[in-house]
């Protein structure tokens, strides 16, 4: 679709054409715009996905704050004990005008597995999704057995590594964090993440580590597989469903449960295409403490839906739809993936089951009724054949870009018939806007003034009905215009 658009200069641009752009810019100066900001405003919603930063070591050596250090703000949950469970393992963070992911994979268990198989677990499973690495090491304590195993771990996957020797308070404490060049993995890099000290230096060592636009792992083979991540809560039916489409094709699963070291990809025949499943099924089954498993749950999910181009939700028909579904669903929402929830154990069901789940999906699940959805059975493989259209429309949507004429065009429409409510004398008005960049659609909007939540939904909303987008995330920015560069 508009392959003369993305023809264009994709950095530059994000997904405009030369002459899409140039026509775009020369609009943005009649309405008085700052070109420089309109510019950013493209660069920034046109960047794809961003370069991911796993943050990694044993616990208590300080990672959660370390994290909180490097976003800017208290979000992951810091405790003295390990195994603190967390609804986000990912957040996003920005440092000398470069945005990236953060992942967070401090809180283990310890006692599940003995501590150097979950160290292990945990680093494995963030380092798979990420660029680059921080692995943090307390300088007071020095190298212990455990950093050294996960060193290994880091050598193996060849990721870019930074070390962060933390805990350093103050010059005293810097002959400690020398000691740890014994590591090999290069300079270590004295920090305290509680007070800021050196966290600077730190993070300028992590932007030369982390590529610019990471290539994104998806899609880039011409005609290769697409790839799609089986993703929900433990016991949802993941690994049935994905035995059961296999085996219909003679596809080989990977059974053991709790298997840690790289995790198989499956490449599945499904309506006469080759899809490649990525594994999130097998964790629960030697995991016994609750927290623990929702903590690995999470971090697994995170690591594949970064991996995935779609996300298929399972939800449990057969139960009320949990609040651990809605932080899975979010989660795919929010890394800008294709959606599709499936709904197993269909066969189950009873007609009062389904007027209540009906029911439940009106008003639990109302944010994303854009998603393509599919009544399924892994057990007796009912509905099987529906996925593949589903998956194949949220592709669609995801992927779809409206040229910026057009666009201009239905918003012109838009702010003629339904303009923005007057608020303290004055109508913010929607001027014009393009879409920035597609994988998922992003769109930029330039305003005379702010707009409010409400009315941004509404034109997401009739983005949809006009252009589908069905199956796909939107992400809508706006820019409002400086009242000092308004032409006269």
């Amino acid at each position: 679709m508009n392959d003369q658009i993305h023809s264009g200069d994709e950095h530059e641009h994000g997904a405009l054409g030369d002459a899409e752009y140039a026509e775009f810019m020369e609009l943005a100066a009649e309405e008085g715009f700052d070109l420089e900001d309109v510019e950013g405003a493209i660069e920034e919603a046109g960047h794809g996905p961003l370069p991911v930063l796993a943050v990694v070591g044993r616990p208590n050596v300080g990672k959660s704050t370390l994290v909180n250090r490097i976003i800017g703000r208290r979000e992951a949950v810091v405790e003295d004990k390990p195994g603190v469970t967390r609804d986000r393992v990912t957040y996003e963070a920005e440092w000398a005008g470069r945005r990236f992911k953060v992942v967070d994979t401090g809180g283990w268990e310890q006692d599940v597995l003995g501590i150097d198989a979950s160290v292990a677990a945990q680093a494995e499973y963030a380092i798979e999704a990420a660029d680059a690495v921080v692995f943090v090491v307390d300088s007071t304590v020095g190298a212990t057995d455990t950093d050294e195993a996960v060193v290994k771990l880091l050598r193996r996957a060849g990721k870019p590594v930074v070390l962060c020797a933390n805990k350093v308070d103050g010059p005293s404490g810097e002959a400690d964090a020398t000691a740890l060049w014994s590591l090999g993995l290069g300079q270590p890099h004295p920090v305290s993440s509680l007070h800021g000290r050196g966290t600077g230096d730190m993070l300028d060592a992590v932007l030369e580590a982390l590529p610019e636009a990471p290539a994104q792992t998806f899609g880039n083979a011409v005609g290769g597989p697409r790839r799609i991540a089986l993703i929900g809560r433990p016991n949802v039916g993941k690994s049935s469903l994905l035995n059961k489409v296999a085996n219909e094709d003679r596809v080989v699963v990977n059974e053991i449960a709790g298997t840690t070291r790289d995790p198989v990809d499956e490449l599945i025949q499904l309506g006469g295409v080759t899809w490649k499943f990525i594994d999130t099924a097998g964790i629960r089954r030697r995991v016994h403490l609750q927290e623990g498993a929702d903590y690995y749950a999470s971090l697994r999910t995170a690591a594949a839906v970064e991996k995935a181009e779609v996300a298929v939700v399972l939800i449990d028909a057969s139960e009320s739809i949990s609040v651990q579904d809605q932080r899975i669903i979010t989660m795919a929402v929010e890394a800008g993936r294709a959606l599709v929830i499936a709904y197993n154990k269909w066969d189950t069901l009873d007609e009062e089951r389904r007027y209540y789940l009906e029911r439940e999906i009106e008003t639990e699940l109302a944010q994303i009724a854009w998603a393509p959805r599919v009544n399924v059975s892994a057990r007796t493989g009912r509905h099987m054949e529906k996925l593949v259209p589903a998956i194949e429309t949220a592709l669609e949507g995801w992927e779809t870009r409206v040229p910026t004429g057009r666009l201009n065009a239905f918003l012109g429409e838009i702010v003629a018939s339904h303009p923005h409510p007057i608020r303290g004398g004055k109508q913010p008005r929607i001027l014009f806007g393009t879409q920035a960049g597609t994988k998922p659609p992003r769109f930029v909007l330039f305003a005379s003034g702010f707009l409010e939540h409400g009315y941004r939904r509404f034109v997401e909303r009739r983005l949809r009905e006009e252009f589908g987008f069905e199956g796909t995330p939107l992400h809508i920015s706006v820019r409002v215009r400086e009242k000092r560069g308004r032409k006269k």
